[in-house]
């Protein structure tokens, strides 16, 4: 484990190296979805403190049996609204905002806690429809809805390509995230941030730094295929 981690830290600041980039602008999310609290808790005895989950329920064990550690979360897999309240317990930030009702939800759900919830607004920058996220010229209004919320912070956009063999051809669509998200920051909407963009896995995570991600999502590369 400390060796795998080692590796993928090593290929994130070679390819932030290569464009010009400083490593230090991009965070490792150790994708530990399906995979046991022994596993997390080797990769945190490794040093890697950041993990993100899909699922609610599974979670919740993990995030319990770790509290008094330094493990931090995000929840990077698609929320359902009747979820929201659990997910503002647990996360540290939550990658997947694809709709109004779902920001709403969680606006509502933080604010019962007296927590400003950080979020990311996930784009289905593909067009596919297997996958999840606001279409790509709906963005702009889900933005707007969200700076309205006084209990989320945007700090950024989130997407998943399609999967290809060559990381090349995924790039386009993480050079379309950056440019939808320089587009936002300059209409200099009030409270939002667009600090992160949260793109790239364990297969194409190279190309998604080249084209600006702060955040890459690696688990195979990391725990192994799924279980």
């Amino acid at each position: 484990m400390r060796d795998r981690i080692a590796q993928i830290l090593e290929r994130i600041a070679r390819a932030a190296e290569a464009c010009g980039r400083s490593a230090d602008e991009i965070q490792l999310v150790a994708v530990s979805k399906t995979k046991p609290v022994e596993n997390v808790r080797e990769a945190l005895e490794a040093g890697q403190e950041l993990f993100g989950e899909n699922y609610i329920q599974e979670s919740r064990e993990k995030v319990n049996e770790l509290a008094a550690t330094r493990a931090r979360w995000h929840f990077i897999g698609h929320l359902q609204s009747n979820k929201a309240k659990y997910a503002v317990r647990l996360f540290d930030l939550v990658h997947s905002v694809d709709s109004a009702k779902l920001a709403r939800e969680l606006n509502k759900q933080a604010a019962k806690i007296g927590k400003v919830q950080p979020v990311l607004v996930q784009v289905n920058i593909s067009g596919e429809a297997s996958k999840s996220g606001t279409a790509r010229d709906e963005a702009v209004d889900l933005v707007t809805e969200i700076s309205s919320l006084d209990n989320l912070a945007l700090q950024g956009l989130m997407t998943m390509p399609p999967f290809f063999d060559d990381p090349e051809r995924a790039r386009p669509y993480f050079k379309a995230l950056r440019e939808l998200r320089d587009h936002i920051r300059a209409l200099a909407i009030p409270k939002v941030a667009m600090d992160h963009l949260s793109m790239g896995m364990t297969g194409d995570f190279e190309a998604a730094i080249a084209e600006g991600a702060t955040l890459v999502r690696v688990g195979t590369a990391i725990f192994g295929e799924r279980s």
